[in-house]
């Protein structure tokens, strides 16, 4: 565990309240996010995690800075599979471009919440109990397997557990009332499509955090620099997804990228593993290695997309788990 400030979590809260505000007031009014916007507000989301990681490497040290800059990257990289996924949940509810953004804040603004207990939980459970890391490990390698192996899958968003259970307890109508939730309908509050849209974006992301917790405690075993790390990457998302909503499908091998580094990340916890269960002569894996590991992944992903396009048709990751 590092020895973190008390004022540095503070500063951490402070920048992630302004900037939510201040992004929530320019987009009060519901409007298309275009390719220049979301160009700016990506540089600024992107801009405020180097600038936080500088400070943490200043405050807390050259292993912090390291480990909060890979677990940045690895919670970038996993996160592009939420953009594919936000991409087929707009489509199948057919929701408005103009809406799209405010589905975004509120699914960002729980992800944080959900993120953060899991992380705690994560944390706590390592600390205590080091031989757990061996399942983590063993379930990444799983993933990484069924990424590499799956093709083509047919999902239907409006089917997930989270869009069941809401229409469970309330009425749910079938057209859109601007960007409201709620209205009423002879006499009774039903719901519109956009909040079941929330509810399959939650889900989805509660879907992921099974993947992304312990691929980010493979990084860091520290809170402040699993969740600073998480929260930064979670809240250039939206910004990201309006940036790239077009392009997607172009980085087909990034799939292949992702499930590399998550066997890589799986090494890594069991190495740590057995470093501190079985005996201190056993290897671990150094905080640098791991950042040029996934970065030279995903360089090496993004520019074979590039230069190796997909044939017509094709398409990017496919962790379609059902949300």
């Amino acid at each position: 565990m590092h020895d973190v400030p008390l004022w540095l979590w503070i500063v951490f809260a402070v920048t992630v309240a302004v900037a939510l505000a201040v992004d929530l007031l320019m987009n009060r009014k519901a409007h298309v996010i275009g390719v220049k916007e979301a160009a700016v507000w990506s540089t600024v989301w992107v801009g405020l995690a180097i600038v936080f990681g500088v400070v943490v490497y200043v405050v807390v040290g050259t292993t912090a800075g390291v480990e909060y800059t890979t677990a940045w990257l690895l919670e970038k990289s996993l996160s592009v599979d939420n953009l594919f996924v936000f991409a087929l949940i707009f489509g199948y509810f057919q929701v408005p471009r103009e809406y799209q953004h405010r589905v975004l804040f509120l699914g960002v603004l729980g992800a944080l919440v959900f993120r953060g207990l899991f992380l705690a939980a994560g944390v706590a459970v390592v600390s205590r109990f080091a031989a757990v890391m061996f399942v983590f490990s063993a379930f990444l390698l799983y993933s990484s397997y069924k990424i590499l192996t799956s093709g083509e899958e047919s999902v239907d968003p409006g089917k997930s557990i989270a869009v069941r259970l809401l229409r469970k307890f309330v009425a749910v109508r079938d057209d859109y009332a601007g960007n409201r939730f709620f209205l009423r309908e002879n006499g009774r509050l039903v719901a519109t499509p956009l909040l079941a849209v929330v509810a399959a974006v939650e889900g989805a992301d509660l879907v992921f955090a099974i993947d992304s917790v312990p691929a980010v405690l493979g990084v860091s075993s520290d809170v402040f620099i699993v969740y600073t790390s998480n929260a930064f990457a979670i809240l250039g998302l939206r910004a990201l997804y309006f940036l790239l909503a077009d392009l997607l499908n172009r980085f087909h091998y990034l799939s292949k990228g992702l499930a590399l580094i998550l066997a890589f990340i799986a090494v890594k916890l069991a190495l740590q593993a057995a470093h501190e269960t079985i005996g201190l002569d056993i290897p671990e894996v150094h905080a640098l290695v791991s950042l040029a590991v996934i970065a030279a992944v995903l360089i090496t992903s993004v520019v074979l997309s590039v230069v190796r396009p997909a044939p017509s048709g094709g398409s990017g990751t496919q962790r379609h788990d059902e949300p």
